[in-house]
Parts: structure tokens; C-alpha cells; sequence
């Protein structure tokens, strides 16, 4: 049995402890403990809750409306971890500057994302968003659809990025990709990359935009960005989505096609 002196001895580390990661605890709490409590309560999946709340609160066909009941959902109900509102304005300013035709989404989730791209892009652009999840799938399927966007601006194609990506071209007439935005699982984002790059699908100046390189971090496809000569490289800094104290950040890839002097 520990003594009330030794306890006491420690106190202060832990403090100091409690202090230092209180971000991270809080992020513990709200994305894992509240969603297990209320996965055991209700029988839904998050993804699910995300859903009936966004129906409830969300004006059918007006994105911005079904953003803004994301977001609050998110800030005051839930953690969940998409690009977020303060994120989604960087990526906001990508899609305006380059106005790409061709958008790869890599990693729908709930749709959130997939509604600020497709709000942006110039008239006749086509955004093919991708998800693995076969349940998230069809929230994110509702969800487009409710913002008003049909199969022609948006298709969702439901399965591993691996097998998709080396299928565009041939099912879906893709030549190029304008921009491709990476927000699925991490481990993904190099060998998807190097896919890309191996399908002929990015050409010069296309763009490739990844979230949270930073946290929970990406560091051999940013290690691969910096070394392999292909990519003029830029770190978008911010905090982590829906959490203050936690740092992240966006990378934003340029594809030049040849090697880059540094």
C-alpha cells in the first residue's frame, strides 16, 4: 500500500501531467468514452446519431444549413472527426483557387467534407468520393443528397481506395485528377500516393490536399512529400478539428512531374 507521503510526492507530477495533456483527455472523453455510452444507449451507430440530428436541425438543399447542424452537433453533442469548420475554410480556398474539375475524396465518412468540396467547384466539375465503410456509405449517400447535390456532380463509390483508384480510369473515364483530398485512414495516404502516381492520374499541377498529417500524423507521406522531388510542399497549421490545444495541420501537394531542385 502506497504511504499519504509518497502520494503526496507525486501529486505535483500529476498535476503537471493533468495540466499538460488536459487536451488530449478531453479529446479522449468526448471521442471514445461519450461514444461508447451512447453506442450502448441508443443502438445507433455515431455516424447514425450524426444523422438523425443533422434531419432534425438542417433545411433539405442548402449545404450551408447541413454544415452548421454538423458543426454544432460536433461542438456540443458528440466529437467526431471530420475536417471541420475551421479546416474546412482552408480547403475551402483550395478548391476555389484551382476550380478543379476532377475532385478525388478519399474517405467520405458522414459526407461533411464532401458538401464543402462540392459547394465550390466551378459548373461541370465532377466529384468522386470514396468510402470504405459500407454503413457510413449510405449515411453519406442521404446526406449529399439531401444537400441537393445528384450522381452527376457527386458519386460515391463504396470500397477500399486501393481497388478503386486503379479502376477510375476504366469505370469511370478519369484521365486526371484535379485535386485529391485525403481524410481517411493515415496508414493510407503514401501507398495511395504512390498509386496515384503509378495510374498516371495526377498531372501537372494537380493538387493533393491530406488532413491531420500532424495529428495524428502522417510522417512517412510527409517524409515521401519532401524527398521524392515530385511536389512543391506546403503545411497548412491548425488545430486539431472540434478541440482547442491540440495541433494539426494540412498538407497541400502540388504535383510538378519531374525532379524539383532544393
Amino acid at each position: 500500500m502506497v504511504s499519504p507521503a509518497i502520494a503526496l510526492a507525486f501529486l505535483p507530477l500529476l498535476l503537471t501531467l493533468l495540466i499538460r495533456y488536459r487536451f488530449y483527455l478531453v479529446l479522449l472523453y468526448r471521442a471514445v468514452l461519450v461514444r461508447w455510452f451512447y453506442d450502448l444507449t441508443t443502438g445507433l451507430t455515431r455516424e447514425e446519431r450524426a444523422f438523425r440530428y443533422v434531419l432534425m436541425h438542417a433545411t433539405p438543399g442548402e449545404p450551408n444549413s447541413i454544415l452548421d447542424a454538423f458543426d454544432s452537433w460536433c461542438s456540443t453533442v458528440e466529437y467526431i472527426s471530420h475536417i471541420g469548420p475551421k479546416k474546412g475554410q482552408i480547403l475551402d480556398k483550395v478548391v476555389l483557387d484551382i476550380s478543379p474539375l476532377v475532385v478525388l475524396e478519399l474517405g467520405t465518412h458522414c459526407g461533411y467534407s464532401t458538401i464543402r468540396i462540392a459547394r465550390a467547384l466551378p459548373v461541370g466539375a465532377r466529384l468522386i468520393t470514396v468510402e470504405m465503410d459500407e454503413r457510413n456509405a449510405q449515411i453519406s449517400e442521404k446526406i449529399v443528397r439531401l444537400a441537393g447535390y445528384d450522381d452527376d456532380m457527386v458519386e460515391l463509390r463504396v470500397g477500399a481506395s486501393e481497388d478503386v483508384i486503379p479502376r477510375l480510369r476504366e469505370d469511370l473515364g478519369v484521365e486526371r485528377v484535379d485535386l485529391v483530398f485525403m481524410d481517411h485512414w493515415k496508414r493510407c495516404y503514401l501507398p495511395d500516393l504512390r498509386l496515384l502516381e503509378a495510374c498516371g492520374l495526377l498531372g501537372r499541377g494537380s493538387v493533393v490536399l491530406a488532413d491531420n498529417v500532424l495529428f495524428p500524423g502522417a510522417p512517412n507521406f510527409l517524409r515521401y512529400a519532401r524527398s521524392c522531388g515530385l511536389y512543391q510542399l506546403r503545411i497548412h497549421r491548425a488545430s486539431l478539428q472540434y478541440s482547442h490545444g491540440i495541433r494539426d495541420g494540412m498538407a497541400q501537394l502540388e504535383y510538378c512531374g519531374l525532379q524539383i531542385d532544393t
